[in-house]
């Protein structure tokens, strides 16, 4: 079981984020349109899984807009963020800031935390998911992982870019 932080204090996750080298885990989650949204929509493409506890906070709206900017028109990349918000407010707030280059899927009714290992076991939030990044390359394995220590701060953006070669 992975750890993480929420304001210093230590939130357990229910499992562990997929491996490097292991094969993207299968998922179905639901887009912004209702429509059923899996793994194997991105095939042959890099995928960029932005995963994170809500749109209505700060920290992760700041992490939809800069993967969008830094990572939107990347050749043969999709960026995909993931959340437990209700398709409806993902839709609003993608319209409402614009952004086109990145899309959204809402965790709300799938195994995707559990399977991902990403789905926070205690603490205030419990239930949502921890802030994550998974890469995977168009063969559908994990070529990179970052687990956000503190889920109050953004993750390693830079890091995530040079791992995409951008």
């Amino acid at each position: 079981m992975s750890k993480t932080h929420l304001k210093g204090n230590p939130v357990n996750i229910v499992a562990d984020i997929p491996a490097i080298g292991s094969t993207i885990p299968e998922f179905t989650l639901v887009g912004t349109d209702l429509s059923e949204v899996t793994q194997s929509d991105y095939q042959g493409q890099w995928l960029l899984l932005n995963i994170f506890p809500s749109l209505d906070t700060g920290v992760c709206a700041n992490s939809v807009r800069k993967f969008n900017e830094r990572a939107g028109n990347l050749d043969n990349t999709v960026v995909l963020n993931i959340s437990k918000d209700l398709p409806f407010a993902q839709a609003r707030f993608f319209e409402t800031e614009g952004i086109e280059g990145a899309r959204a899927a809402s965790a709300f009714r799938s195994t995707f935390g559990e399977d991902y290992g990403v789905q926070l076991a205690d603490s205030p939030m419990k239930g949502l998911l921890a802030r994550t990044v998974v890469v995977a390359n168009p063969e559908g394995e994990v070529t990179y992982t970052q687990l956000v220590n503190e889920i109050t701060t953004e993750p390693d953006y830079d890091h995530v870019m040079e791992h995409l070669g951008a």
